[in-house]
């Protein structure tokens, strides 16, 4: 398997450790130099210093015939927009996006983005430990649950509108 994560922070680096400890080919990407120290010395894979939003970035570090792509920085809209580029610019069947915002993931999985919502695990975890029911919905990753085609006859207005619709459901 081969998987680009975009993201050298705890989340981004320990997967990328775990995926690489397995025999699988890892590409991490980060803007920071210094958020590479958080791999372990003998790293196995790949650490690219670079824009994780950037085309010819991606491109470079195989994001074009990469089986698995996560985008685990901080910034949703950063996220949000990596993940794009992966499914739709580089066919990356497998893409997920880390979004902090529960009511952007929720739109952005309806829209047809995988997503995990740290924040809404978070909750979840706490309110069982207090006693509360499961949230049903705080499963880890979410599956996309349409695919969003951005065919020529879309223009990037309609395609903003549809994102603000869902997000105010």
């Amino acid at each position: 398997m081969r998987a680009v994560i975009v993201g050298c922070g705890r989340v981004g680096a320990g997967l990328a450790e775990r995926l690489a400890r397995e025999g699988h080919e890892v590409t991490i990407l980060d803007l920071s130099t210094d958020a590479f120290r958080r791999l372990e010395e003998d790293f196995p894979g790949q650490a690219i210093r670079g824009d994780g939003t950037d085309e010819d970035i991606l491109r470079r570090a195989g994001a074009e015939g990469a089986d698995w792509f996560y985008a685990l920085t901080e910034g949703d809209n950063r996220n949000v927009l990596a993940s794009q580029l992966a499914s739709e610019t580089f066919g990356v069947k497998n893409v997920v996006a880390k979004i902090n915002d529960p009511v952007r993931a929720e739109a952005y999985t309806v829209l047809g983005l995988a997503t995990i919502c740290r924040t809404r695990l978070l909750v979840d975890a706490l309110a069982r430990f207090s006693g509360l029911e499961a949230d049903p919905g705080a499963t880890g990753v979410r599956p996309a649950e349409a695919h969003h085609d951005h065919g020529p006859a879309e223009s990037g207005a309609a395609q903003s509108g549809q994102v603000a619709g869902a997000m105010e459901r």
